[in-house]
């Protein structure tokens, strides 16, 4: 690796990892108080689990991005900085609607497009590199899990 290429990475740990922080905030106001009086299914994973998955996750999509954005031609890489962006922006704002707002059903709604930006991505981070795709695939995977989750615990609190 080239050390020219480290500051990027730097950025898109940086860009990640900062998403994290908005949307840990977020969820810090209510996760301990409103989250624990709605009803939940059974297949709800233990509360411990979310910080560990969810770290290596940033981890691991800020890698993939940083891997196709490096690999593809200047306007394809210029969309890939965009979408990225666009997707940090949502997966932040979902919990910001979630647990900020106590909205599950607005958060339902937002995650459903996340889960399509993230499809999308998936799609072109594979075309540019297949690791960069691999890398980015158990993301999409959780939200797809995250999706399912927050709109039976939509549907079990309306």
């Amino acid at each position: 690796m080239q050390n020219s290429r480290l500051p990027a990475l730097f950025g898109f740990l940086v860009a990640s990892f900062s998403a994290a922080a908005i949307g840990g905030a977020a969820t810090a106001t209510s996760v301990g108080t409103w989250y624990l009086t709605l009803k939940k299914p059974t297949w709800n994973p233990p509360g411990w689990l979310f910080g560990p998955v969810w770290t290596l996750l940033y981890f691991l999509m800020a890698v993939a991005a940083w891997r196709a954005w490096r690999k593809s031609e200047s306007i394809a890489a210029r969309q890939i900085l965009g979408l990225f962006g666009g997707q940090l922006a949502l997966n932040a704002s979902w919990s910001i609607l979630f647990f900020g707002l106590r909205q599950p059903g607005w958060a339902f709604a937002e995650v459903l497009v996340l889960w399509a930006v993230l499809v999308g991505l998936l799609g072109r981070f594979w075309k540019a590199d297949r690791l960069a795709g691999a890398l980015w695939a158990p993301y999409v995977a959780w939200v797809s899990f995250a999706a399912m989750l927050n709109g039976t615990v939509w549907g079990l609190n309306r």
